[in-house]
């Protein structure tokens, strides 16, 4: 087993650009998934990762000392492994994975979920997470949105990149202006309450950021403007459960 004890060595260095920039990762065509759940994820679907880093304390007992008996590691000091920044709490695991292809053209008759100016990974991670909990299998990231498969969303996604097709840096106008089924943007002013609106076939919902929310001029070409009822007085929700409510009463609908 090899190990790495300086921030200088080679190796530590590229792990390093590979956790702190989009543009490195873009040009490497590799990424880094951070813990057990997300490297048996990958591995179910893609076979065994040839890159695997482990915390030297991870090595002394446990699931991720089990899972890894006999197979080529690199191992990392502790302090190293917390220096690479991708989580606050690091599992002791790391792993180097390409990074897929950008999927060839969009579906323009399936359930999709577009993500407008969203910037907080956890926030994206999310959102990526309840849409293939719910069955869409298609998203479409506007430019401006957290990398869906930067470290931190994929932290916060729990493995359901691999279960999307995802287009990142999407046009939501062109692809809204040809979807063959119905668009929803969840909005304020003259909306229909979730719970009164109809809708059939195909759905695709737009999320904004929160404060901001989706841009008014892709609130201007949705067929539905939606609201959740919130009698408590809140103003607003976070924009992963309000996704969650919406998704998942669509969902409802279908199973009724």
């Amino acid at each position: 087993m090899k190990h790495i004890q300086s921030r200088d060595n080679a190796v530590y260095k590229q792990l390093k650009k590979l956790a702190e920039s989009g543009r490195e990762r873009r040009k490497a065509g590799q990424t880094l998934l951070d813990g057990l759940h997300l490297v048996e994820a990958w591995e179910q679907q893609h076979g065994p990762v040839a890159q695997l880093f482990v915390a030297e304390s991870a090595l002394v007992g446990g699931e991720i000392a089990d899972y890894l008996a006999g197979r080529p590691l690199i191992s990392l000091s502790d302090a190293l492994m917390r220096e690479l920044g991708l989580v606050d709490t690091p599992t002791g695991l790391l792993a180097v994975v390409a990074l897929p292809a950008e999927p060839l053209a969009v579906d323009l008759a399936a359930d999709a979920l577009l993500l407008d100016g969203l910037q907080d990974p956890g926030n994206v991670g999310t959102l990526l997470r309840t849409a293939a909990a719910a069955g869409i299998r298609q998203v479409l990231l506007a430019p401006g949105c957290a990398a869906a498969w930067s470290p931190k969303v994929l932290r916060a996604g729990q493995g359901a990149q691999f279960a999307l097709t995802i287009h990142e840096d999407a046009d939501l106008g062109a692809f809204l202006a040809d979807y063959r089924g119905t668009s929803a943007v969840t909005c304020l002013d003259g909306a229909t309450s979730l719970y009164a609106a109809q809708w059939s076939g195909p759905l695709a919902w737009v999320m904004g950021a929160e404060g901001q929310g989706v841009r008014p001029e892709l609130i201007a070409v949705a067929d539905l403007k939606i609201k959740i009822p919130m009698p408590g007085g809140v103003e607003s929700l976070n924009v992963g459960a309000a996704a969650a409510i919406c998704i998942f009463e669509a969902l409802r609908r279908r199973l009724i």
